[in-house]
């Protein structure tokens, strides 16, 4: 177990060792959809949770979300990321995340189950792959929407 919670110390901590390299800009531009998207993973979270869809034996505290290590690391820097390099253009963005998203649901979910960190109940891994597509194209209907309205207060300083 103490191997377990090194292991998902780690995965919170590695990505945030990149976001010096996503530069500042990037940061500005993306961060409020990569947060919005944090916010839309915990309440999905507490949905899955009551539902049985998946299940985090372990637990970082009483009432905090086993998945937390997982929204706050690769997921919300990765989608900063993603969106550095592909916003605007929609075909590749969907392709990255289908191969983002296939990589953890068909081999990270092994691994996590082995070491005994979260396991599906009540959904098929291509099941999650579907949820997986709909916060992907969430992640990008957001983007565009807050570059609509504040797009010329962003930019234009």
């Amino acid at each position: 177990m103490k191997n377990t919670k090194l292991l998902i110390l780690l995965m919170f901590l590695l990505p945030w060792l990149t976001i010096p390299l996503l530069g500042n800009k990037t940061m500005k531009r993306y961060l409020p959809s990569g947060l919005f998207m944090c916010l839309y993973l915990i309440f999905e979270g507490r949905l899955a949770e009551k539902r049985k869809w998946w299940w985090f034996p372990l637990n970082i505290k009483p009432n905090v979300l086993g998945e937390m290590p997982l929204i706050f690391g690769p997921f919300l820097v990765g989608s900063l990321w993603i969106l550095k390099y592909t916003f605007g253009k929609f075909p590749l963005y969907i392709f990255v995340n289908i191969l983002v998203d296939a990589a953890f649901t068909y081999l990270g979910l092994d691994l996590f189950k082995k070491i005994g960190y979260v396991s599906l109940v009540r959904l098929s891994k291509f099941q999650l792959s579907l949820v997986f597509l709909i916060k992907t194209v969430v992640l990008y209907g957001f983007q565009m929407a807050y570059e609509k309205l504040f797009q010329k207060s962003l930019y234009y300083r």
